[in-house]
């Protein structure tokens, strides 16, 4: 149980209809640290899932019924076991995905703010009166629940991107089934353990889990439900592809948030303290493995020397190691992430990028990769076409405002960017002219509950939190009541 200070939290079943579920086939979930084991899982099928569809259809009709007020109440109260619980949380997160304690407790309070934003949210759900064309009749728009919806969810927040999805379905009326990364599978059956403990109803939320070979079964399953009314996606643009083709056959409604590529720009007249703190913030949170992640910084030739100097000095404070041993960065998830990072890193310096420093990852482990900046970086290498997802920052000059605002936009993802400039004019003109969903000016920090979180082009539709929130997850219904003489 890892010394968890409640042990109930320690869930390895797949929770169905109010039910822990064991399977006879298991999965590991690995410490990504040391790749040591960590749990053994159940592996659910698409029997299983088919059951927890089936269990959520069943609460649906009588959840969807419910007062506003009342599902709010449960919201509410789910969001304060989460707070009450955030010392063991945070230590699951840390577990299963290696992330720095401090930010693992962050991620906590972030996944509560979402339940406690979507349950003020749930009394707003409304609709409207419209004139009528005809004599004596009323025109009615109001909104009602989707339905049954399947949650995906992916590792590098597992709590966070659980709650920011699990908030507006329940809010408006949906009951829901989620499969969380094979990675991270800990953490979303220690809040089901803290629904089902507060007094969610039986089926309301149900939580199916699997390895990345089970994964396409459970996401077939999800997809090809004719009972299944929406799917909300977080990760790879790859999979949302396949996920969005899926579900066309049954015409779902899907929100899809997928990989970023995210650019930060530094113009000559930002300043420099601000520029660099927000690049740090931007950049390494969580090792980088976040979608909107800096991961091509370009900065303006006047100010380049001086940033890089200042730049320098502050990722020289950051230190590497395991989530309990009080670092900033922790270890790549997992193998494949880790060959990435390097394999980028390579190819910048093979075709001509210079490294203007790297740290240590201290004897961290082979899982950790030291933060670097790499300086001279061009469009045609990796770490710019693709997203890094590691700790590396990719230094390219500019000179004019239309040559970094064609540059950042020369990608298919359109999630994120940043930009710096005490210039109030620029500041609206260029974030104008960024295609992205998200725009931090002067910022790195940009998620909250009451921001509507998604993206443009290949990084998806649909938007995560704040008042829009709500809209994805309800269908208008149009009546016209006619009025009968007696």
């Amino acid at each position: 149980m890892q010394h968890l200070s409640d042990p109930d939290l320690w869930r390895t079943d797949a929770y169905i209809n109010g039910e822990w579920v064991s399977t006879s086939a298991r999965f590991d979930v690995l410490d990504p640290a040391d790749r040591t084991v960590l749990a053994s899982v159940a592996e659910c099928d698409a029997t299983l899932t088919n059951d927890a569809i089936a269990a959520a259809d069943r609460a649906f009709s009588a959840w969807a019924a419910r007062r506003a007020a009342d599902r709010a109440q449960l919201m509410r109260a789910l969001a304060d076991a989460l707070l009450a619980s955030e010392d063991d949380l945070a230590r699951l997160i840390g577990l299963e995905n290696g992330k720095p304690l401090a930010e693992a407790v962050g991620e906590v309070r972030y996944a509560a703010g979402f339940l406690t934003w979507f349950a003020e949210q749930a009394r707003r759900v409304d609709g409207s009166v419209i004139e009528s064309p005809w004599e004596r009749t009323t025109i009615l728009a109001t909104r009602e629940p989707v339905g049954v919806a399947a949650l995906i969810t992916p590792w590098n927040f597992p709590a966070a991107m659980f709650t920011r999805k699990l908030g507006p379905a329940l809010a408006t009326g949906c009951t829901v089934v989620l499969k969380p990364a094979e990675q991270t599978p800990l953490t979303a059956l220690a809040i089901a353990a803290l629904a089902h403990r507060v007094g969610f109803p039986a089926g309301v939320i149900n939580v199916v889990t699997g390895s990345a070979d089970a994964a396409p079964v459970i996401g077939e399953a999800l997809t090809s439900s004719r009972t299944v009314r929406k799917v909300s996606f977080t990760g790879s643009t790859a999979v949302g592809k396949l996920i969005a083709a899926q579900c066309a056959s049954t015409v779902k409604r899907v929100s899809l948030e997928l990989g970023g590529n995210a650019p930060l720009i530094v113009f000559d007249d930002a300043d420099l303290d601000t520029a660099v703190a927000g690049t740090i913030a931007a950049k390494f949170r969580n090792a980088g493995q976040t979608c909107v992640a800096a991961n091509r910084v370009f900065v303006q030739s006047g100010i380049a020397e001086e940033y890089t100097k200042r730049l320098t000095a502050a990722v020289a404070e950051l230190t590497v190691g395991r989530f309990d041993s009080g670092s900033a960065i922790g270890p790549m998830i997992d193998d494949d992430a880790t060959a990435k990072v390097r394999r980028h890193i390579s190819d910048a310096i093979a075709n001509g990028a210079t490294v203007v420093s790297e740290g240590s990852t201290n004897e961290a482990g082979d899982q950790f990769v030291a933060p670097i900046i790499l300086a001279n970086t061009t469009a045609s290498m990796q770490c710019h076409q693709e997203e890094t997802f590691g700790p590396v920052v990719s230094l390219t000059t500019f000179d004019t405002v239309d040559e970094v605002v064609e540059a950042a936009n020369d990608t298919d993802s359109g999630l994120a960017a940043y930009f710096f400039t005490n210039d109030l004019g620029r500041s609206h003109d260029v974030s104008k002219r960024l295609q992205f969903g998200i725009v931090g000016v002067n910022t790195g920090v940009i998620s909250a509950p009451e921001v509507p979180f998604g993206g443009m082009k290949e990084s998806g539709y649909g938007r995560e939190g704040s008042a829009y929130g709500t809209d994805d997850w309800t269908e208008i219904k149009y009546t016209a009541l006619a009025h009968v003489a007696p």
